[in-house]
């Protein structure tokens, strides 16, 4: 895409008029912005062991962090118990694992789930991770209605980039869409589905494509809450979205004004929502991809202005990488610096103060209408094929994001895009080795919980609980999220439960 000139924007001034909080909020989804509420400042956690996690948890909310954010490790994110053999040598190593909910009730050990609002970065077994967190705070005595937080349960996203499904997408989508239905139904205030870019952004995708791909999946959710019986009106305020923050500064700042403007139309036109469901709310995270493991340090800069760019794009919730995540698990030092980071942007510079302050600028709004028109004309094609299931079915935006993501390496291999510490300013400095947690250690220790639970809980209500499971997930509409969580509060495991899921709906194979 070409860069605006200034001629793009003066031949035609005033193409969006509309003040902060009015629709289609392209300055912004509240009239004062962070001058009534700074952004959340939601670090991302990711430990083997619900203690240790719950460890950083409290540290972080000492150190003045505002929201929880929780990493699943890979036998979690793909329903499997700690002592399954596909769990070898995989067992807490992308974040913390969780078997039960009595390893949930220990990663939240000390944290009042009324006052605290947590993200739970997971998808094909969301539900299985909402049931057990919903248990937690039954057995805090925590209203439903006053826990807090973010579901991630974009289960489309994994097709596309990510791979961490399980079920075919027919199965899975009802999954979702039955969270969604579960939530509403209990007026709970928490987010049950936050409609990731961020996954595509980091296998290749462009800020184009990161913005159309997520709105062309976002139209079919909320195509699917429709079918259950929620409006769109109840759905849209409980959409959540999840962006990347790059560091290309004026891009990224426009891509995010671009974002509100086009999913507020969107909803407007396709499915004549009201404002209040037309608002694209969103958490961003800086751009892990970014980070390299060459001048590790270089990476708090990278940060900065990434996270700069998220903050002037207007985003509600954020999350700054560790400079040495490149290398391993962020140490307490880096996480607690990449805090302060957002600390300082809140307090030292005077940004939160002024509501959209880089609208009207000839380039940012030019730049906003060029992302804007090429996102829309890439949703509409998308929408024209049949929607997002039949794209992904193509492999429509697969063969996109790989085009992309050659392209980019590419022009790094070529120089053409500087890296700093990369292809340029290059020096022999090596990173300091970092230790790494014994995992081996985190393994057997799950194991040993997992028989010591299977010994003490009552065999009888876990087999019950998992048969009225299985008759209703081989029918073709009955609710799930109350039997998940029946199961769950008999202590039936993760594993136990995806397997009477894996059984009813079978496994899906991209071939």
């Amino acid at each position: 895409m070409s860069p605006p000139h200034p001629q793009d924007w003066l031949e035609r001034p005033l193409h969006d008029a509309s003040g902060p909080g009015e629709w289609p909020f392209t300055r912004g989804i509240y009239p004062t912005m962070y001058g009534g509420k700074l952004w959340t400042m939601r670090q991302y956690a990711v430990f083997g062991t619900a203690e240790e996690t719950n460890d950083r948890f409290h540290h972080l909310l000492d150190a003045g962090q505002t929201g929880l954010s929780v990493a699943f490790d890979l036998p979690t994110q793909m329903g499997y118990d700690s002592d399954h053999r596909i769990a070898e040598g995989e067992v807490g190593r992308a974040g913390v694992a969780i078997d039960s909910v009595d390893d949930l009730e220990r990663l939240f050990h000390g944290i009042p789930l009324d006052k605290v609002s947590t993200s739970m970065t997971i998808n094909s077994t969301a539900a299985i991770l909402l049931a057990m967190y919903v248990t937690v705070g039954d057995e805090q005595n925590v209203p439903r209605d006053k826990l807090q937080g973010t579901l991630q349960n974009d289960i489309l996203k994994e097709y596309i980039a990510r791979g961490t499904y399980i079920y075919p997408p027919e199965p899975s989508l009802r999954l979702s869409a039955d969270i969604i239905r579960f939530t509403a139904g209990a007026k709970m205030s928490f987010n049950p589905i936050s409609i990731s870019g961020y996954h595509m952004r980091e296998a290749g995708a462009t800020a184009v494509q990161e913005l159309a791909f997520t709105f062309a999946n976002a139209l079919e959710y909320v195509r699917r809450a429709l079918s259950v019986g929620v409006s769109v009106d109840d759905v849209g305020p409980r959409l959540s979205f999840f962006f990347a923050a790059y560091t290309d500064l004026f891009e990224e700042i426009a891509k995010f004004r671009a974002g509100r403007r086009l999913w507020a139309r969107l909803m407007k036109e396709k499915f004549n929502a009201g404002d209040a469901a037309s608002r694209l709310r969103f958490h961003t995270q800086t751009g892990g991809a970014t980070l390299t493991a060459q001048q590790p340090l270089n990476n708090v800069v990278r940060v900065a202005v990434q996270a700069m760019a998220a903050v002037l794009g207007g985003t509600q919730s954020l999350h700054t990488n560790s400079y040495d995540e490149a290398l391993a698990l962020p140490t307490e030092l880096s996480a607690t610096l990449a805090l302060r980071t957002q600390q300082l942007l809140a307090h030292e510079t005077g940004v939160p103060d002024i509501v959209d302050p880089l609208g009207g600028s000839w380039y940012v709004e030019a730049l906003t209408d060029k992302l804007e028109a090429a996102a829309r004309a890439l949703v509409e094609e998308v929408e024209a094929g049949g929607g997002s299931v039949k794209a992904i079915e193509r492999g429509l935006f697969q063969e996109a994001i790989a085009r992309s993501a050659y392209e980019q390496q590419r022009e790094i291999e070529d120089g053409k895009q500087v890296v700093v510490g990369v292809n340029e300013y290059v020096t022999e400095e090596r990173a300091a080795p970092i230790p790494a947690p014994d995992y081996s250690r985190l393994a057997d220790q799950q194991r040993r919980r997992l028989r010591e639970l299977r010994e003490k809980r009552e065999a009888g209500s876990v087999t019950r609980t998992l048969a009225a499971l299985d008759a209703a997930a081989r029918e073709s509409s009955a609710p799930l999220m109350e039997l998940i969580l029946e199961a769950v509060r008999a202590r039936a495991t993760l594993g136990e439960i995806s397997d009477v899921l894996r059984g009813a709906w079978g496994t899906y194979d991209p071939r």
